[in-house]
């Protein structure tokens, strides 16, 4: 039998949810029954809508979608308006004030407290600059990654950019294409650091070479399968297709085809392409789509250029992100800025906008790791860039542990999540600059912070991974987290070994402390963190460092899941001022 969501879909789905949620705005909150609320907000999903949890009752997250993360400085301009004038809540950030954009590990743009009679401006002023949320969530195809500064960057393989573009516009409001039984992760990586993160996605196109007829020919490998949810993360698989750049979307036809055909829509759990994999084999999966779905020979994969991948890949000597000045193919410099969590003030956003106007620049990045790119900088010009005073906010030259820090949405307003995330992983990043010194040599320090086992914040692939959980601390219930060693990216790719379970989150920044001395007085030399977590066997790991009390103070250690809003004075349930008038 299919599951309830399946049969919510054949209802309703995909393009056709517009008119309704459009009908929506216009009658109020109330109008929605609320016997129908599940169903409607599943299929809200697909046009870039989340509702907020328990207590934030009429208040939605709205995700913009913006393919390779890319945007015009008009449209970083225009999202930092909408933050502004639209997503202001109740309760102030303590942190980031009360309107403010965040920026995702899928290269899209977050927006809170969202109200349903605001969403018809917020689309026409998004679609006015060629921005939209279609398909930003819900079984389809999601935001495309990739490098922000393809067709820009000095070392690239090929420019990918335009074969992002042509899917862009191929899959997304594509009938064949709008119900899949699950979301639909799609990367495509030209350059040779690997900046697409292909390894963690449903299909991703890998760089790669191929003789053929005599000729080389640069094009990508195909990899099907990866992803990190629930416990059960996969590295993609790699299906023995060579596709040149024409043919990545009739590749990518053929196999979301295949996926539509054959996924699970039973259960919703085993519906990701993931575990088809697992039950198919690559093998048989490659023979099902040549057979089935494409109309023309598929060439055998290509040889890959995997060992000159550095992003998120955990060397001492490289940096493995774009944070920092580089130069562009054409003699101008991209400005890759740290943004701590991912989070920036809508007035930073719109500043940010107007200044790279000002610079000359036509393009605004976002990358996987929550940073902010600034391109076209002509040399000229640059010094006068870097010394802007906004960049002492968002600095290119971040201290490691500013520039490596990662964290998910978290119960300020998450269903899913069972922890507070952003806050507290700016306190951590904070105390450890403060109070831990760094490892020779150590420039690049990544610490994923994930309010849940969904990995939002992408844990599994960090040299500490924080998940977050539950414990008890001096008989009362507290947030802690399992930590996780060693896992990135990279030739070759691991994922983290899970070492200590249930710590107290207040003595977490005490553990990292703890282990970076260890690090520090057995590493070998020039040894990088993660190979020195991967030459100790597991028993070694488990308390190799202890979780440790510190002058760190944890404001949120409480039960943050059972308050309305953590952040608000009075934070029990029955005092949220929800829902919001129609």
């Amino acid at each position: 039998m299919p599951s309830k969501v399946e049969g919510w879909k054949d209802e309703v789905y995909g393009t056709e949810i517009r008119d309704h949620l459009l009908q929506f705005a216009e009658e109020g909150w109330s109008s929605i029954p609320e016997d129908e609320r599940d169903a409607w907000f599943e299929r809200f999903k697909w046009w870039g809508l989340y509702h907020q949890r328990k207590g934030q009752e009429s208040y939605f997250m709205m995700r913009i979608g913006t393919p390779n993360g890319r945007l015009t400085p008009e449209q970083l301009r225009v999202v930092g308006e909408i933050a502004k004038e639209y997503a202001t809540g109740p309760v102030e950030n303590p942190e980031f004030g009360d309107a403010y954009c965040d920026w995702t590990t899928r290269q899209s743009i977050q927006l809170h407290w969202i109200q349903l009679q605001d969403i018809p401006d917020i689309f026409e002023k998004l679609e006015a600059h060629d921005l939209s949320t279609i398909q930003a969530c819900g079984d389809s195809w999601r935001n495309i990654v990739g490098s922000p500064v393809a067709g820009r960057d000095a070392d690239e393989h090929l420019n990918a950019w335009p074969v992002i573009q042509e899917l862009h516009e191929e899959f997304k409001g594509n009938d064949d294409f709008s119900n899949l039984p699950r979301k639909w992760k799609v990367s495509v990586t030209g350059d040779t650091r690997g900046s697409g993160q292909g390894d963690i996605n449903d299909l991703a196109f890998e760089p790669a070479v191929k003789e053929i007829d005599g000729e080389e020919v640069k094009g990508f490998n195909t990899l099907v399968g990866g992803g990190l949810s629930r416990k059960e993360e996969r590295f993609a698989r790699d299906i023995d297709v060579f596709a040149r750049p024409e043919n990545v979307a009739d590749v990518s036809a053929g196999i979301s085809a295949l996926f539509r055909d054959h996924g699970d829509r039973e259960d919703r759990f085993n519906a990701r392409i993931k575990f088809l994999v697992d039950e198919w084999g690559p093998e048989k999966l490659r023979r099902v789509l040549q057979e089935e779905y494409m109309e023309y020979e598929l060439p055998t994969a290509g040889e890959n250029l995997r060992e000159q991948y550095n992003y998120n890949a955990g060397k001492a000597d490289e940096p493995g992100d774009y944070i920092g000045v580089h130069e562009q193919n054409d003699g101008q410099y991209f400005v890759g800025l740290s943004v701590l969590v991912g989070r920036q003030s809508a007035d930073d956003v719109i500043e940010l906008a107007d200044l790279a106007e000002a610079y000359g620049s036509e393009m605004i990045g976002l990358t996987q790791r929550q940073n902010v790119i600034v391109a076209d900088i002509a040399e000229e010009d640059l010094d006068d860039f870097l010394d802007e005073p906004l960049l002492e906010e968002y600095s290119p030259d971040p201290h490691p542990f500013m520039r490596g820090s990662i964290a998910c949405t978290g119960t300020e307003y998450c269903s899913l999540s069972i922890v507070e995330t952003k806050n507290r992983m700016v306190r951590y990043a904070r105390w450890l600059k403060e109070n831990v010194e760094v490892p020779d040599g150590v420039e690049d320090f990544h610490i994923h912070l994930s309010g849940c086992t969904a990995s939002c914040a992408q844990p599994q692939i960090a040299d500490i991974s924080l998940r977050g959980m539950k414990t008890r601390k001096d008989g009362e219930p507290v947030e802690a987290f399992d930590i996780g060693l060693g896992g990135g990216l990279g030739e070759n790719p691991q994922f983290a070994d899970w070492v200590e379970m249930r710590v107290a989150a207040d003595e977490i920044p005490g553990y990292i402390d703890n282990l970076l001395r260890v690090y520090e007085s057995e590493r070998e030399d020039g040894e990088s963190f993660r190979d020195f977590i991967a030459r100790h066997a597991d028993d070694e790991l488990n308390g190799m460092a202890e979780p440790e009390e510190t002058s760190y103070e944890d404001p949120y250690l409480g039960n943050t899941k059972m308050t309305w809003y953590p952040y608000a004075e009075d934070t029990e349930m029955d005092a949220a001022p929800t829902p919001a008038d129609d």
